[in-house]
């Protein structure tokens, strides 16, 4: 496998071969979020020519916007989804031990317990059946066990809890991902062992051949036709997955198929605080009257959430009101010895959960599980699920897809495959401090790389040897280097600035001025790799400007529909 980059040359080329005359591909993907993402990696290490095409950002919508946990769920056993959890923690044991440990990692948390007696033994019995079936699921020893802390002990891990709050505390460890970088890396994955992947092509269309579904008309929305619409292409298949998301009903619309399933999306908002704010060395989970609450390290800051309430409005930018944000506030506040106030919180990001629609109202009783259809030859949807489980999602995707196709094909091999900068990370971040005192950037730099970019640091460090201002810090977002925008556009398929400052790097949720103060300088840096021209880089800082303003009005009202009508006030970069 080679490296691939994701720069403009390489989009080109990639759509130039999707929609080759004559062309045809064993399977294309519809869809850029985890499921999609690694729908396409599981196809083409498989042997089957693949294409994945996205029409925004790769992980732009549910995907970059989760609790970023990779964990088996723990309330889930409380459900009595025995197997749900079982198969979460066999692949949070894969991802942290194989699959990706230079972008999985893991995180301790306190759950308090308010009640003497009952409460330990009950919430005890849980949590050790979670450890016992994360090492009878594999890999769950890299894990430290849970244990059990009086209240004395829990306030030496977490000093910011109430000490009323409390009777004492149960300790246990689950993961985390910077949930866009992995999406990111899964598609620089794919495209590494051949799959064609092109971000900002929208699907409009199915091609039909009798009620065989046989391809998709895309839009090209980067580049413009001689009557200033968007140059419009055909891409040919022999099978097409639906991996959409909260948008799955919408693109099953376009082949005047209801499906076998309907989805409905779950509004979730998370709050994002400076680290300081909060004294605890653990994440902690508390139970609310709907479901849990996770306040969860982040770097520098702390990500509080999640809420969980049905959602039937625009889909693209979901909003967090006012309500939702003092409903997060009281919650945590109420076991914080110094409460949060709204002035303590940096960033706010709000994301849609696909669920499969059931008999209930309530989503959060709806199904996380996920469900892969055949609703017409030619075409397979897959849809549900967690983030933990994209892999599982894939697999039973592409078989799926199999059975419409005419040849033999290999069997599953993800379980195997190691994403993109995973070889050689151990070997290296075991050598931080020599490739510190070789570059001449502080260990704690060195480190930062290595976590988000494994092995493929290397392509970081010899981009600053080239261009040494490259390694200094952004001014007004100095966890990342100027290195990591250039990077962005010449490898991870940015092509906005909305794209670098949302997801390539989070300094959108992790400054105060939600990265407005940044914006100038980034355009300026991605100019020289996409080619843009003085207004060009006005557009999109003007546009990024209008889309926080915006965010930060539609947080100031005070319900879901005053909220998704303000945040609708700022256009998308590209106008659908």
């Amino acid at each position: 496998m080679k490296t691939a980059a994701l720069g403009p040359a390489e989009r080109t080329e990639a759509l130039a071969r999707l929609t080759a005359p004559g062309r045809e591909l064993d399977v294309l993907v519809v869809g850029g979020g985890v499921v999609g993402a690694g729908t396409a990696l599981d196809a083409v290490t498989r042997g089957l020519s693949t294409g994945l095409v996205e029409m925004r950002d790769w992980a732009s919508g549910t995907s970059s916007r989760s609790s970023k946990l990779i964990h088996g769920g723990l309330r889930y056993l409380e459900m009595l989804d025995f197997a749900l959890v079982r198969e979460a923690l066999k692949e949070r044991g894969l991802l942290l031990s194989r699959i990706a440990p230079h972008l999985v990692k893991p995180v301790p948390f306190l759950y308090p317990l308010r009640h003497r007696g009952w409460e330990r033994a009950y919430a005890g019995s849980g949590v050790a059946l979670y450890d016992t079936m994360s090492v009878s699921a594999g890999h769950g020893r890299r894990l430290p066990l849970h244990r059990h802390l009086t209240r004395r002990q829990a306030l030496r891990v977490a000093p910011a809890l109430r000490r009323e709050a409390l009777v004492g505390a149960l300790q246990y460890y689950d993961a985390q991902v910077d949930d866009a970088r992995y999406v990111a890396t899964l598609v620089r994955t794919a495209a590494g062992y051949g799959a064609q992947c092109v971000n900002r092509a929208r699907v409009t269309g199915f091609l039909r051949e009798g009620e065989r579904v046989v391809g998709v008309t895309v839009q090209d929305l980067e580049e413009r036709d001689g009557r200033g619409g968007f140059r419009t292409h055909h891409i040919r298949a022999k099978q097409i997955v639906n991996a959409t998301g909260v948008w799955t009903d919408d693109t099953q619309a376009m082949i005047a198929e209801r499906g076998q399933f309907h989805v409905r999306a779950s509004k979730g908002i998370h709050l994002v605080v400076p680290r300081d704010r909060i004294h605890s060395s653990s994440g902690l989970i508390l139970r609310t009257e709907k479901s849990v609450l996770f306040v969860i390290p982040w770097g520098r800051h702390w990500i509080i959430g999640t809420t969980d309430t049905a959602w039937d409005l625009d889909k693209a930018h979901p909003a967090a009101s006012s309500a939702d944000i003092d409903y997060l506030l009281e919650r945590v506040n109420a076991v914080l010895a110094t409460p949060l106030a709204r002035d303590d919180v940096e960033g706010v990001y709000a994301g849609l959960r696909p669920l499969l629609a059931g008999e209930s109202d309530a989503t959060s009783k709806l199904s996380r599980e996920h469900i892969v259809a055949h609703p017409v030859p030619g075409l397979v949807v897959v849809a549900g699920g967690k983030y933990t489980t994209y892999r599982v999602m894939a697999k039973d995707a592409v078989d799926a897809a199999v059975h419409g196709l005419d040849i033999r094909v290999a069997d599953c091999c993800t379980e195997e495959v190691r994403l993109a900068g995973a070889e050689g990370y151990h070997a290296l971040w075991n050598a931080r401090a020599r490739i510190a005192g070789r570059t001449g950037l502080h260990s704690a730099r060195v480190e930062h790389l290595l976590n988000r970019y494994g092995s493929l640091t290397e392509e970081l460090l010899e981009l600053i040897e080239r261009e040494p201002r490259l390694g200094e810090p952004l001014p007004a977002a100095d966890d990342y280097l100027r290195a990591e925008i250039v990077y962005a556009c010449t490898h991870e398929g940015a092509r906005h600035l909305e794209d670098v400052l949302t997801r390539r790097t989070r300094i959108s949720i992790e400054t105060f001025d939600r990265g407005t103060r940044s914006a100038r300088e980034c355009a300026g840096l991605m100019a020289g790799v996409l080619g843009w021209d003085e207004p060009q880089i006005e557009r999109e800082v003007r546009h990024y400007e209008k889309r926080v303003e915006a965010e930060r009005e539609s947080q100031l009202q005070p319900d879901d529909r005053t909220a998704d009508a303000a945040r609708l006030g700022a256009p998308d970069t590209v106008p659908l």
